[in-house]
């Protein structure tokens, strides 16, 4: 499990109580003075002015709060998974990571990019880093130059086929080990004998895991593969994918507000729930199962608002 920490001054700590209001859960525990549960988050309040988010969503949600404190972020931990080679920085890797999986509205996003040993340097004077350190109109202008300067695939998985494949039974994970691995082929397809040293795959699973979600796959890439959660601060090809990946996401969040005729919002909290029941009750149900992940909480959320809205 992901978990991120920050720490809050009192004031900001009462906006984020208040943000996530609607969604308090008791949690009995020493020095705890908040909780609330998202779809993917747990957030946890201290005494201390700590604030502990654990889940899929948790980078997300700190950032979130991070930022608009300029970065007062503290004690994210270390990296876990696969120990890497020395010099592992400077070496050419084929890195990937995904996107929305912790929003209610919008598509899964999955980029895999190749970074020469040659182009690290470069890259980074691009902009490239760890894109939780970067804003989403940054991440807008830098994503162009990655593109025409890195090979690279992009892969959107909307909301129609997410919600089709999920209710068949498939996991979130399965359904991100199968675009990481379809990113990878794609990319290493494009590359053809220039080979990467590496492939760091930015971790949502332990190995063996990953490759039982795939193990139908014609092909399956596993040659020199590494797994590492935080890899984006690793190597600069998961920071490019991270970012290209985002924007790819943040592009058919464009298009769907366009549909919707209202701004959708990211994350999976309050004001997500308030939009969708706006959504649901000028709309209807099959075209906001058309724009959301379809089995959060939050569609539960957005018929309850509905309703109170109805009488």
């Amino acid at each position: 499990m992901s978990n991120q920490v920050v720490i809050l001054d009192s004031q900001v700590l009462k906006k984020v109580m208040n943000h996530y209001k609607s969604s308090t859960v008791v949690r009995n525990a020493p020095g705890v003075v908040f909780a609330a549960k998202l779809a993917d988050t747990s957030i946890t309040a201290y005494k201390s002015g700590k604030v502990l988010f654990q889940g899929a969503g948790s980078d997300r949600e700190a950032a979130l709060w991070g930022e608009v404190l300029n970065k007062a972020a503290a004690g994210v931990g270390k990296a876990k998974g696969d120990v890497l080679p020395e010099r592992f920085a400077a070496l050419s890797v084929l890195g990937s990571d995904e996107t929305g999986t912790g929003d209610f509205f919008g598509p899964v996003t999955v980029a895999a990019c190749f970074v020469r040993a040659d182009q690290v340097e470069l890259i980074q004077e691009l902009g490239v880093k760890d894109s939780k350190m970067l804003t989403d109109d940054l991440m807008r202008k830098i994503a162009p130059n990655l593109q025409a300067t890195l090979t690279y695939s992009v892969l959107t998985l909307k909301n129609d086929k997410y919600n089709e494949i999920q209710a068949r039974g498939w996991s979130q994970g399965k359904i991100k080990a199968l675009l990481h691995n379809q990113a990878l082929r794609h990319v290493l397809r494009k590359i053809g004998d220039e080979k990467p040293d590496y492939i760091l795959i930015d971790q949502f699973a332990e190995r063996g895991i990953y490759y039982n979600h795939i193990k139908a796959e014609k092909e399956i890439v596993r040659e020199n593969v590494l797994f590492s959660t935080k890899a984006e601060g690793l190597h600069a090809s998961v920071a490019a994918a991270s970012i290209i990946a985002r924007v790819a996401f943040l592009e058919e969040m464009d298009r769907m507000s366009k549909i919707a005729g209202m701004t959708l919002p990211k994350g999976a909290g309050p004001k997500v729930d308030k939009v969708a029941a706006k959504i649901l009750l000028k709309s209807g149900e099959e075209a906001l199962k058309s724009l959301t992940k379809w089995h959060f909480a939050n569609a539960g959320k957005a018929k309850g608002i509905a309703m109170r809205k109805r009488k």
